[in-house]
């Protein structure tokens, strides 16, 4: 027989699946979150040492609970960590840790889901997947294995001393790349730095955070990105107190600056000639934010004080007018490569059909095609802020009330028993043949 029913079952205790947890019990819906390992156990084991938040205090957290440090500073991983502990604790949310989901189907016959997981089966009348976006750290096949080169995703580093002697490459030019490559320059190491397409906001203009800006230039609530611009990242930096990250100023440190990278033979990898443009639209975009601020300040009689030096942008860069277009691995002294290259989505033991060609969710809002199914925590869920602390707490709220009225719609609905020898042979019921008993009332 199930283990379990449930009505909610919740799969991440990570911001997002917190975040759920809090809403479904302001409505009084009953629920279980399932967490593999530990309550936000990626910010612990699978951020490097030195990360802190890319966002204010004041910013990056849940409306219900401050951080104990001073709102304009940048908390650490172990911070983050605590932090979401503390909340978990504050909402008395229902986690079970150590627990692994491997498989959900939906059932035949009946409402719900049969839910295989590393503790028994659950049978789950919904399903928030909260598991987030950043799941598989992506490498892009470039360099066969077996190459005499340590390779290693942004996920898996910690600090410089676990890379081997030598010059490393540093592919991808967002927050972590350019966080790490200039911790590896500091280090002592000739880093190269890959960079692509990437949004270069400015850290704080006239006394306030660029997290201010995108507020009340209502960007944060922008519903999609702009045509092709869907996979470009943004450069901004919360490491030593925040800063704005200009590529003049990391190729000034002798970080070697180069394209996008495109191929890999014969020893040798090669690089785009594309970083001139790539600095320039990144430039084009930290200006465009100011033009809006400005805009914004004259608007609204704002006493901001002016900032005319953030206009001034320094000459490009060296390698951006005569690019690094190919480095040989054995002549350049190149050892590792860190691949700050981003995620991909890992559904496998998702059964239904709530995703397209290219296994991408098919949702609105987090309400995916297979009726009963939810996702919470995907980048541009409903906004812009969507991946954030306080964005996912807002989508959660949605969700939350989507299975509120699902809930209401099915109150007064009688469900027949189920005899599972007579559903489908999916595996969609029990084994042994026990009679399932349907939800009824919810």
């Amino acid at each position: 027989m199930y283990s379990q029913e449930i009505d909610v079952l919740v799969v991440g205790a990570g911001q997002a699946g917190l975040a759920m947890s809090e809403h479904l019990s302001e409505r009084g819906i009953p629920h279980l979150v399932l967490e593999r390992y530990r309550i936000a156990e990626r910010w612990r084991t699978e951020r490097w040492d030195s990360l802190v938040a890319n966002g204010p205090t004041w910013h990056d957290r849940f409306p219900g609970l401050e951080f104990d440090l001073d709102p304009d500073a940048f908390a650490s991983k172990e911070q983050v960590a605590d932090y979401l502990l503390a909340y978990a604790e504050k909402i008395a949310a229902p986690i079970r840790c150590g627990v692994e989901v491997t498989s959900v189907v939906k059932n035949i016959g009946q409402p719900g889901f049969r839910v295989e997981t590393s503790d028994g089966i659950i049978n789950a009348r919904y399903v928030v997947v909260a598991t987030g976006a950043f799941q598989q750290p992506l490498i892009p096949a470039v360099i066969p294995d077996g190459t005499e080169l340590m390779q290693i995703h942004s996920s898996s580093y910690r600090n410089p001393q676990q890379l081997p002697a030598g010059a490393v490459v540093v592919v991808g030019a967002g927050s972590s790349g350019v966080q790490i490559a200039d911790e590896i320059q500091k280090s002592g190491r000739q880093v190269y730095l890959s960079v692509g397409q990437h949004e270069r906001p400015p850290r704080r203009y006239r006394g306030r955070d660029f997290a201010w800006w995108l507020g009340v230039l209502g960007k944060w609530e922008a519903s999609s990105p702009p045509s092709g611009a869907e996979h470009v990242t943004i450069a901004v930096s919360g490491a030593n107190g925040g800063h704005t990250v200009d590529f003049r100023d990391l190729a000034a440190s002798g970080i070697r600056l180069a394209g996008r990278t495109v191929s890999f033979s014969n020893g040798t990898l090669r690089f785009a000639p594309d970083l001139g443009s790539n600095i320039k639209n990144g430039d084009a975009t930290y200006l465009s934010l100011l033009d809006e601020a400005d805009e914004y300040v004259l608007r609204n009689g704002l006493d901001l004080p002016e900032e005319p030096e953030a206009r001034i942008l320094g000459p490009c860069p060296e390698d951006a007018m005569n690019p690094v277009t190919k480095l040989n691995l054995v002549d350049d002294g190149i050892t590792s490569i860190v691949w700050a290259t981003g995620f991909a989505v890992d559904y496998s033991w998702l059964h239904v059909d709530a995703f397209d060609e290219n296994g991408r969710p098919k949702h609105q809002r987090g309400v995916s095609a297979e009726l009963g199914v939810y996702f919470l925590g995907l980048p541009w869920q409903s906004r812009r802020g969507s991946s954030f602390i306080w964005g996912v707490w807002h989508d959660a709220k949605y969700v939350a009330d989507q299975i509120l009225i699902q809930r209401g719609y099915l109150a007064d609905v009688p469900f027949r028993q189920v005899n599972p020898t007579t559903a489908s042979p999916s595996g969609n019921v029990p084994a042994d043949g026990a009679e399932v008993t349907a939800f009824g009332a919810l």
